[in-house]
């Protein structure tokens, strides 16, 4: 598992921690950082997912527009957490980080719900992911 791949599943958690536990993002992230503190074998992966994080609380309000404006028939309070997760770490990386390839993100969002979440959460986000990185030139 590369680098990235765990930072993605890192920035993960703290979304998803926060979503379930209905606390704060920062909050999740400050106990995932006292966390990281006694792992320094981790820090590599540590680095990337508060980049991530840390994007996700910056663009939150225009990352969650684009999730409800292209999850046609569903709110954001209807999906399952893991999903709002997966699309919003999925969103940033398209969006805001030149560094990973459109393709990339959308296969890293798809392969984490293949194994974490419902038998449809993948084709779900694999389509929200690809319709905002085809639209992102007309967009952004």
């Amino acid at each position: 598992m590369s680098a990235r791949t765990k930072a993605r599943k890192r920035a993960l958690d703290v979304l998803y921690a926060a979503d379930v536990r209905q606390i704060s993002i920062n909050e999740s992230l400050a106990a995932e950082a006292a966390r990281a503190l006694t792992q320094p074998d981790r820090e590599s992966s540590w680095l990337y997912a508060r980049d991530i994080v840390d994007g996700v609380v910056a663009h939150g309000y225009e990352i969650d527009e684009l999730i409800e404006t292209y999850a046609v028939g569903w709110t954001l309070g209807r999906m399952p957490h893991i999903d709002r997760a997966l699309l919003r770490i999925g969103i940033w990386e398209i969006l805001y980080n030149d560094e990973v390839p459109d393709a990339v993100a959308i296969a890293e969002a798809v392969e984490a719900a293949q194994s974490l979440s419902t038998d449809a959460s993948a084709a779900f986000i694999n389509g929200i992911l690809a319709k905002i990185a085809s639209s992102k030139g007309v967009a952004h």
